[in-house]
């Protein structure tokens, strides 16, 4: 008679059952199924809403920044890069003019660790399922001490056990507690699972695990000690010279530390100079600048709108007070003179430019054209429109709680689905032992409890 596993479904157990038995322990566990089904379809729906918010956060933020930058002086500034291989860079109008040499020595990467492979598919089984900790220290390798931790990026923990040890489940605990882990499958068909860390020198990771034998022999990773992972980039930071003087630092994109009142974003190795104008012939660049960033928030917007945000009001929020602020010039700004030099909206929101008409404007009167996007209190469109997205991604705002709201939902829903899976392995296990031993014994029947006249399965187990 043909057999299966239990734990194919329900969770991890080596019971071989016949097929009939296992047949019956599904269509008796078919409530639960559902349920667990639709557990894991909000998950899934809270994720993508996670992801969609965290998107429309990222969208604001960025085009915050290109608002900011173009307040005060920093309409007329602008920066260049002479080799844009090595570094771009944008500033503010903080930033003084002149020129600055910058060679870049090296790049700000991330650790990445990578395990052996093992054999099961992305859905298989590893270990045991026994409980597990997994602990990830951030910190410094290398040096006396062979690793430092980092008391300002703390440490994160993740626990394993029957409901989420396989490959793809690893990688989700881990991405839940904030490190990046990836399932990657080779050219021989077998997989293992990659860990990568954030840039910087002092994000080196050190894991250890405490639990499962074979998930210890997975991830472990000490840079002191025993090291299960192999190491294939080290993390470092980005290593550059400004004018001679020797700077470090964590991320690639470097603001103010570098050159005050600028930016650089760091591409590749290589020596490049930067120039940093102040003139008002650079008040129609960056206000196309403007434009399209404003253009590129839109779409995102729409976009999102009209996908997993729909009817969502962070999102409904943002599109409306941005928009209602181009619309009436938030009470300070002539929308008519807007119109004078060239800038309008059309149907979609989207912002249009006439150069013909702005160019006009800036040979007439250059200081009233910038009079119109940024002024000393800050009543510009520019001020008003960096403000207004600050304030949309700030602590306070409904998107920022909408998020928090949401991460905890998610893992409230992930703790029931633990609580869920562990009762539902223990159900399913109850129930194959019973319905083998009456399938060897000849006692009941194939469906309910035959002719025992006790009630249902349900009220035997309790």
């Amino acid at each position: 008679m043909a057999t299966s596993s239990i734990s194919s479904t329900f969770g991890s157990t080596s019971q071989g059952v016949s097929t009939d038995v296992y047949n019956r322990v599904l269509q008796t566990m078919t409530p639960q199924a559902n349920a667990a089904a639709k557990l894991n379809a909000s998950i899934a729906k809270d994720q993508t809403k996670l992801s969609a918010l965290g998107q429309l956060q990222s969208a604001l933020a960025s085009f915050q920044q290109i608002a900011a930058s173009l307040t005060g002086n920093g309409l007329s500034t602008s920066a260049a890069s002479s080799v844009k291989t090595v570094l771009t860079a944008s500033s503010t109008g903080t930033a003084k003019a002149g020129t600055y040499a910058v060679d870049v020595k090296q790049l700000a990467q991330g650790q990445f660790l990578t395990s052996d492979e093992f054999a099961t598919g992305a859905d298989g089984k590893i270990g045991s399922g026994a409980t597990t900790t997994i602990k990830i220290d951030f910190g410094t390798a290398g040096g006396e001490k062979a690793f430092a931790a980092n008391a300002k990026a703390g440490s994160k923990s993740v626990t394993i056990d029957s409901s989420n040890n396989t490959p793809e489940g690893i990688a989700a605990a881990f991405k839940a507690a904030g490190v990046d882990v990836s399932v990657v499958k080779g050219d021989n068909g077998k997989y293992t699972l990659s860990v990568a860390g954030k840039e910087g020198a002092d994000n080196s990771m050190r894991i250890s695990v405490s639990g499962d034998a074979t998930l210890k022999n997975l991830l472990s990773y000490d840079p002191a000690g025993t090291q299960k992972m192999t190491q294939t980039t080290a993390a470092q930071d980005a290593i550059l010279t400004v004018d001679g003087k020797e700077i470090k630092s964590a991320s690639n994109t470097i603001k103010d530390s570098a050159i005050g009142g600028a930016t650089l974003n760091l591409a590749g190795k290589g020596k490049s100079d930067i120039t940093i104008t102040q003139s008002s012939s650079q008040i129609g660049d960056n206000l196309k600048a403007f434009v399209a960033a404003y253009n590129d928030l839109n779409a995102k917007m729409q976009k999102l709108q009209k996908g997993d945000l729909k009817s969502d009001t962070a999102l409904s929020q943002a599109i409306n007070q941005m928009g209602m602020l181009l619309k009436t010039g938030g009470g300070s700004v002539s929308v008519t003179k807007l119109a004078g030099i060239g800038l309008s909206q059309d149907k979609d929101g989207n912002l249009k430019l006439d150069d013909k008409k702005l160019q006009e404007a800036l040979t007439a009167d250059s200081a009233a054209v910038a009079q119109l996007f940024t002024t000393d209190d800050k009543r510009g469109m520019a001020d008003l429109l960096s403000a207004k997205a600050a304030s949309l991604t700030g602590t306070n705002s409904v998107l920022s709680k909408q998020t928090s709201l949401t991460a905890n939902e998610i893992a409230n829903l992930n703790n029931k689905k633990v609580s869920m899976n562990k009762a539902m392995t223990a159900q399913a296990n109850a129930l194959a032992a019973l319905y083998t031993a009456q399938a060897q014994t000849g006692v009941g029947g194939f469906y309910g409890m035959g002719n025992t006249g006790t009630g249902t399965l349900f009220d035997m187990l309790g």
